[in-house]
Protein backbone atom coordinates (compact mmCIF):
# COMPACT_ATOMS: atom_id res chain seq x y z
CA UNK A 1 0.00 0.00 0.00
CA UNK A 2 1.34 3.41 -0.91
CA UNK A 3 1.67 6.27 1.54
CA UNK A 4 -0.90 8.34 -0.39
CA UNK A 5 -3.41 5.49 -0.29
CA UNK A 6 -2.88 4.98 3.47
CA UNK A 7 -3.44 8.70 4.17
CA UNK A 8 -6.57 8.68 1.99
CA UNK A 9 -7.95 5.67 3.89
CA UNK A 10 -7.25 7.26 7.26
CA UNK A 11 -8.92 10.54 6.24
CA UNK A 12 -12.00 8.86 4.75
CA UNK A 13 -12.41 6.62 7.81
CA UNK A 14 -12.10 9.59 10.17
CA UNK A 15 -14.69 11.51 8.15
CA UNK A 16 -17.06 8.52 8.15
CA UNK A 17 -16.59 8.14 11.91
CA UNK A 18 -17.24 11.85 12.53
CA UNK A 19 -20.37 11.66 10.36
CA UNK A 20 -21.57 8.63 12.32
CA UNK A 21 -21.04 10.36 15.66
CA UNK A 22 -22.87 13.50 14.46
CA UNK A 23 -25.74 11.40 13.12
CA UNK A 24 -25.91 9.51 16.41
CA UNK A 25 -26.04 12.73 18.43
CA UNK A 26 -28.93 13.90 16.25
CA UNK A 27 -30.87 10.61 16.09
CA UNK A 28 -30.39 9.27 19.64
CA UNK A 29 -32.74 11.80 21.30
CA UNK A 30 -35.38 11.04 18.67
CA UNK A 31 -35.08 7.28 19.15
CA UNK A 32 -35.09 7.43 22.96
CA UNK A 33 -37.74 10.15 23.43
CA UNK A 34 -40.83 9.09 25.36
CA UNK A 35 -44.20 9.20 23.69
CA UNK A 36 -45.34 12.79 23.23
CA UNK A 37 -48.38 13.88 25.24
CA UNK A 38 -51.68 13.63 23.39
CA UNK A 39 -53.23 16.74 21.87
CA UNK A 40 -56.24 16.27 24.17
CA UNK A 41 -53.98 16.35 27.26
CA UNK A 42 -52.25 19.52 26.03
CA UNK A 43 -55.63 21.11 25.26
CA UNK A 44 -56.98 20.31 28.74
CA UNK A 45 -53.90 21.69 30.49
CA UNK A 46 -53.78 24.74 28.20
CA UNK A 47 -57.37 25.58 29.09
CA UNK A 48 -56.24 26.05 32.72
CA UNK A 49 -53.29 28.29 31.76
CA UNK A 50 -52.90 31.86 33.00
CA UNK A 51 -50.49 32.88 30.25
CA UNK A 52 -49.56 31.89 26.73
CA UNK A 53 -46.97 32.76 24.14
CA UNK A 54 -45.77 31.60 20.77
CA UNK A 55 -42.52 29.86 19.80
CA UNK A 56 -41.50 31.06 16.32
CA UNK A 57 -38.92 29.63 13.94
CA UNK A 58 -37.51 32.97 12.82
CA UNK A 59 -35.80 34.14 16.02
CA UNK A 60 -32.29 35.59 15.70
CA UNK A 61 -30.67 32.66 17.55
CA UNK A 62 -32.66 29.92 15.83
CA UNK A 63 -31.55 28.13 12.66
CA UNK A 64 -32.51 25.07 10.60
CA UNK A 65 -31.28 22.69 13.35
CA UNK A 66 -32.35 24.71 16.42
CA UNK A 67 -35.93 25.96 16.44
CA UNK A 68 -39.34 25.68 18.00
CA UNK A 69 -42.84 26.55 16.88
CA UNK A 70 -46.24 26.45 18.50
CA UNK A 71 -48.28 27.73 21.41
CA UNK A 72 -46.77 27.66 24.89
CA UNK A 73 -49.20 27.81 27.82
CA UNK A 74 -48.26 28.42 31.45
CA UNK A 75 -50.12 27.75 34.66
CA UNK A 76 -48.66 27.72 38.19
CA UNK A 77 -48.29 23.92 37.92
CA UNK A 78 -47.48 23.14 34.25
CA UNK A 79 -45.95 24.56 31.10
CA UNK A 80 -47.17 22.99 27.86
CA UNK A 81 -46.31 23.23 24.19
CA UNK A 82 -48.79 22.50 21.44
CA UNK A 83 -46.26 22.41 18.62
CA UNK A 84 -42.81 21.12 17.69
CA UNK A 85 -39.17 21.49 18.62
CA UNK A 86 -36.19 20.55 16.50
CA UNK A 87 -34.91 17.31 18.05
CA UNK A 88 -31.78 17.43 20.14
CA UNK A 89 -30.17 16.22 23.35
CA UNK A 90 -30.60 17.53 26.87
CA UNK A 91 -33.21 20.26 26.37
CA UNK A 92 -34.00 22.37 29.43
CA UNK A 93 -36.88 24.76 30.02
CA UNK A 94 -36.05 28.09 31.65
CA UNK A 95 -38.09 31.10 32.73
CA UNK A 96 -36.53 34.54 32.29
CA UNK A 97 -37.54 38.03 33.43
CA UNK A 98 -36.28 39.33 30.08
CA UNK A 99 -36.90 38.16 26.51
CA UNK A 100 -33.79 36.69 24.89
CA UNK A 101 -33.41 35.15 21.45
CA UNK A 102 -29.71 34.38 21.09
CA UNK A 103 -27.06 32.26 22.79
CA UNK A 104 -25.10 35.39 23.82
CA UNK A 105 -28.17 37.02 25.39
CA UNK A 106 -29.05 33.77 27.19
CA UNK A 107 -25.56 33.50 28.67
CA UNK A 108 -25.64 37.17 29.71
CA UNK A 109 -29.01 36.85 31.47
CA UNK A 110 -28.64 33.29 32.83
CA UNK A 111 -28.11 34.46 36.43
CA UNK A 112 -31.61 35.98 36.43
CA UNK A 113 -33.31 32.86 35.06
CA UNK A 114 -34.76 29.83 36.76
CA UNK A 115 -34.53 26.25 35.50
CA UNK A 116 -38.00 24.69 35.38
CA UNK A 117 -37.14 21.19 34.16
CA UNK A 118 -36.29 18.85 31.32
CA UNK A 119 -38.00 18.82 27.92
CA UNK A 120 -38.10 15.18 26.83
CA UNK A 121 -40.42 15.23 23.80
CA UNK A 122 -40.26 17.17 20.55
CA UNK A 123 -43.91 17.04 19.41
CA UNK A 124 -45.80 18.76 22.22
CA UNK A 125 -44.53 18.72 25.79
CA UNK A 126 -45.68 19.04 29.37
CA UNK A 127 -43.21 20.21 32.01
CA UNK A 128 -44.27 20.38 35.65
CA UNK A 129 -43.46 23.65 37.41
CA UNK A 130 -41.79 23.10 40.80
CA UNK A 131 -43.71 24.59 43.74
CA UNK A 132 -40.92 27.04 44.55
CA UNK A 133 -41.19 28.79 41.12
CA UNK A 134 -43.60 31.71 40.73
CA UNK A 135 -44.30 32.12 37.00
CA UNK A 136 -45.57 35.68 37.58
CA UNK A 137 -42.00 36.81 38.36
CA UNK A 138 -40.93 36.07 34.78
CA UNK A 139 -42.17 36.94 31.30
CA UNK A 140 -40.33 34.59 28.93
CA UNK A 141 -40.05 30.83 28.51
CA UNK A 142 -36.87 29.49 26.85
CA UNK A 143 -35.79 26.10 25.52
CA UNK A 144 -32.02 25.61 25.80
CA UNK A 145 -29.78 22.69 24.82
CA UNK A 146 -27.64 22.17 27.92
CA UNK A 147 -25.19 19.71 26.32
CA UNK A 148 -24.08 22.06 23.58
CA UNK A 149 -24.92 25.45 25.10
CA UNK A 150 -27.27 26.13 22.20
CA UNK A 151 -30.29 28.44 22.11
CA UNK A 152 -33.33 26.65 20.68
CA UNK A 153 -36.30 29.01 21.04
CA UNK A 154 -38.10 31.48 23.32
CA UNK A 155 -41.54 33.01 23.76
CA UNK A 156 -42.67 36.06 25.67
CA UNK A 157 -45.81 35.24 27.65
CA UNK A 158 -46.42 38.44 29.64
Amino acid sequence: MTFKKAITLIITHLLAGAFGVALGIYLLPILTAPTAPATSEISNLSAQAQYSGEFQRDLAGSDFLHWGEGKVSLSPTTITLMGKLAPGPDYKLYLSPKFVETEAAFNQEMDTMVLVGDVKTFDNFVVDVPQNIDITKYDTVIVWCESFGQFITAAKYR
